[in-house]
């Protein structure tokens, strides 16, 4: 492999000659500019100069070395002349640092509330834009939270539970917990291991990992940190170009995936202000080759950034072609009515995941907790109830063990869990993680016993209360720890005080 020096790099800088270092090797990105994801000018930001840092916390290792063709491949940089550059450490990046060295421990850390407080302050602003913000005013996401307050337990008593026995089979699969680990993209953006974090902890303590299409972390090196026997899902973004889709999907089932997770309610990712305000570009942010051009867009966020590549075209009629590329059972996500969960059970799908986004795609969609209701009521009619062929899950608002036991009392097969888990290894690692499911059994234990429940097949809607779940504005007792840690959104900002 030929070498090149950091000077010859740095003399193709613009839109018609772009080079960029990544990892060490030079590219030749000028014909990628007007197809790249996030648009050209985050590319030509780095036109002629290192784009490693930038490039991690949002790709995979190998999106480059895959995606570009090989005669683009340029070489490795001659490190002879790579001059080393002092990085300034801002204000702001050590008041992070500190406060990452003044964490709680972990022994202090006793509900998934604390991790994400936690991540709320040691994240970098733009992560924690990313991974908090939702679409529009947010109502759905803060609805996705009080809709589990609106439940009301109705505990037996009486009953020998000495032991209680909180395991469960997801599609067929054991799992430890009857929880899963929902898809959360880009997961470096809060820890240098990514969604590794998951599956490394995921593998020691039996829980079930549902794949991210969107990963920082490649597909096969999630795939490889499992242990032997670790069962793991995959969530789809299904590709307008559909041979890219088959080649994924038929990669995961043949490296051993149990479950195929279609999302459906992203046909285009929803506004997510938060996440927009900051990734807002200014001058001092735009590339030089884009000083004074009028038409360059500043205000699209991570999300938009990556998600360009999403098949909104994705309809019914495709369903036998997944079933044709696969012998994974097929779980549709994002289902939010009883209409939709009969065509996906009358199409001969696995399943069904009711999920709003986690409050990040239609704002004011009604919470997957308030759907169950009505879905349920509605597959009974097809047959008697629960269906060992047919499996309904829930996402979206989960903190609490007890909001998991509510969701299963009132019809659910288990419940995915995204942003809390995701929270504690932004904020300590596997160990987060392994904390965040000790946490789950402790509560689980506790909750189990005091409804008189000793098995997960224990629970029934005759243990809750639900006939509040449809009042949306009422005397719900307000939840501190959540909106002790909720963001509010925030205006447009002057650029001076006056």
């Amino acid at each position: 492999m030929s070498l090149i020096s950091t000077q010859t790099i740095a003399e193709h800088a613009t839109a018609s000659s772009c080079w960029i270092i990544v990892h060490g090797k030079v590219y030749d990105v000028t014909d990628f500019l007007p197809e790249h994801p996030g648009g050209s000018k985050i590319i030509l930001k780095y036109a002629g100069v290192d784009a490693t840092e930038a490039y991690d916390p949002i790709h995979p290792p190998d999106a480059i070395t895959t995606h570009l063709p090989k005669d683009k491949h340029l070489g490795a940089v001659d490190p002879n002349t790579v001059v080393e550059v002092v990085k300034e450490v801002t204000p702001e990046e050590k008041i992070r640092q500190e406060l990452m060295m003044a964490r709680p421990s972990l022994d202090e850390i006793v509900n998934l509330h604390d991790f994400e407080a936690v991540a709320k302050a040691i994240l970098p602003p733009k992560a924690w834009a990313y991974y908090s913000s939702a679409s529009d005013d947010e109502i759905t996401i803060r609805e996705n939270r009080a809709a589990y307050q609106r439940i009301w337990f109705r505990p037996r008593v009486l009953r020998d539970v000495s032991v209680v026995d909180w395991s469960t089979t997801i599609l067929g699969q054991r799992s430890s917990l009857p929880v899963y680990i929902s898809a959360t993209a880009l997961g470096k953006l809060g820890h240098p291991d990514g969604e590794l974090n998951l599956t490394r902890a995921a593998g020691k303590h039996g829980v079930i990992q549902m794949i991210p299409t969107l990963a920082s972390c490649a597909f096969d090196e999630i795939v490889d940190a499992a242990v032997p026997g670790q069962i793991q899902f995959l969530q789809l973004y299904v590709n307008r170009d559909r041979e890219i889709t088959r080649k994924y999907v038929q990669h995961a089932e043949k490296r051993g995936v149990k479950g195929l997770f279609i999302t459906v309610d992203a046909p285009q990712l929803g506004r997510r202000e938060k996440d927009m305000r900051m990734k807002f570009v200014d001058e001092s942010g735009v590339a030089k080759v884009q000083e004074n051009q009028s038409g360059v867009k500043k205000n699209e966020g991570v999300a938009r950034a990556i998600s360009s590549f999403i098949d909104p075209s994705l309809s019914w009629k495709d369903i036998p072609w997944f079933k044709s590329i696969t012998n994974m059972p097929i779980v549709l996500k994002g289902v939010a009515t009883p209409e939709d969960a009969l065509m996906a059970y009358d199409y001969g799908l696995a399943g069904i995941v009711l999920s709003n986004h986690g409050g990040r795609q239609l704002d004011t969609a009604r919470s997957g907790v308030e759907n169950l209701m009505e879905v349920v009521a509605a597959l009974k009619t097809r047959g008697p109830w629960p269906n060992p062929k047919f499996e309904v899950f829930v996402d979206g608002g989960v903190r609490r063990a007890s909001d998991v036991l509510k969701a299963i009392a009132l019809g659910a097969s288990a419940v995915g869990i995204g942003r809390a888990f995701m929270y504690s290894f932004c904020a300590y690692g596997q160990d987060g993680v392994e904390k965040a499911f000790e946490i789950f059994r402790d509560e689980l234990e506790m909750n189990m016993r005091l409804l008189g429940a000793r098995t997960i097949d224990d629970l029934t809607p005759e243990m809750v209360d639900a006939n509040a779940i449809h009042s949306h504005v009422g005397l719900t007792p307000p939840d501190n720890l959540y909106n002790t840690t909720y963001q509010p959104l925030a205006l447009a900002k002057f650029k001076n005080k006056l």
